[in-house]
């Protein structure tokens, strides 16, 4: 099934939406809000899921159509988001254009960061930013939403904590990066609020594109309506979601809600393209010893999308414009 948030308050409205994504119907009397779904999984999921049979059958006479305009995140404000880098090889590039030689234990030790998660953009909210100097750039990766996850959890069982898919648009300000990590306390104003795309689906919808706890679809970034990157999203990825999850709950609890990003979405293959210009910045310093892609400036739009075998848009488009702040 497809689930979505309407605007509405803080937390937003639960609607369940059509596989099309051209209908939707509110969840009222099932959840009022994800995070309540999420909370009760055991008994919304299978009310929920009935609720979708009957919403694709279009027998639900409150159906209304469904705009991705009218979405905030599937998650508004989450109790815990936190972000990995599964693509080593886009680690490691990142290190080379530098010239800096990366720890072996970099491949077999997810690296992670927790993000701000009482903010998080709707689909096609304006991007809206301080400074061009700070450096804009998206990072285009998938996501999931966990239910309950015990302190040492193993990846064996992680997987079956998986609840919900998305996209994530992981704004970055990579002119901040450098200090912020030199203080050795990681990443905080450099990480800006973070967007998802209209809605979460629950891995059944995906099929057979859902295997080994990756999802192996491309992802496809578009910048003012230009092709930038389409790199898939299960090849390459050196950890896989509930690798990462197990990592996250080494030493802590993960309540339901909680999401777990991939990271940017990055190929060895190049001709796939980028999902962050820093990449594709990191890749011409590497062949022509400078950067020559800019970073984003004000009024620049960024998509990203994945699709389906038949071309169907599976989560609806991440569509946002980069704006200076008033």
């Amino acid at each position: 099934m497809k689930l979505a948030s309407l605007k509405s308050g803080r937390d937003g409205r639960l609607v369940v939406v059509s596989r099309d994504l051209a209908r939707c119907v509110l969840a009222d009397g099932i959840a009022a809000t994800l995070q309540q779904a999420l909370d009760d999984w055991q008994h919304t999921a299978p009310a929920l899921a009935e609720l979708a049979v009957r919403v694709e059958a279009g027998t639900v006479a409150a159906a209304m159509p469904f705009r991705p305009g009218d979405c905030a995140a599937p998650l508004p404000r989450a109790h815990h988001w936190v972000d990995g880098s599964a693509y080593v090889n886009h680690v490691e590039l990142v290190r080379k254009a530098r010239g800096a030689e990366m720890p072996a234990t970099f491949w077999t030790d997810p690296l992670l960061y927790q993000g701000g998660s009482d903010d998080l953009l709707g689909p096609t909210d304006d991007a809206i930013f301080g400074s061009e100097e700070f450096g804009i750039d998206l990072e285009a990766e998938a996501a999931v939403i966990v239910d309950d996850v015990p302190m040492a959890c193993s990846a064996a069982d992680a997987a079956g904590r998986i609840r919900l898919l998305m996209l994530v648009n992981d704004w970055s300000l990579r002119n901040l990066i450098p200090g912020e990590l030199a203080k050795g306390f990681g990443f905080y104003q450099s990480k800006p609020a973070t967007a998802f795309s209209p809605v979460a689906v629950t891995p059944d919808e995906l099929g057979d594109a859902w295997r080994d706890g990756k999802l192996h679809l491309p992802l496809v970034s578009h910048i003012n309506g230009k092709h930038f990157g389409a790199p898939d999203a299960g090849v390459d990825m050196t950890f896989s979601f509930p690798q990462l999850i197990a990592h996250a709950a080494r030493t802590r609890r993960l309540g339901a809600g909680a999401i777990v990003g991939s990271g940017t979405v990055s190929n060895y293959d190049r001709s796939r393209g980028s999902s962050c210009l820093a990449e594709r910045r990191m890749l011409e310093q590497l062949a022509h010893g400078k950067a020559q892609t800019p970073f984003l400036r004000f009024g620049d739009r960024v998509r990203i999308e994945m699709f389906d075998a038949a071309g169907a848009s599976i989560f609806g488009a991440i569509d946002q414009r980069v704006v200076p702040a008033a």
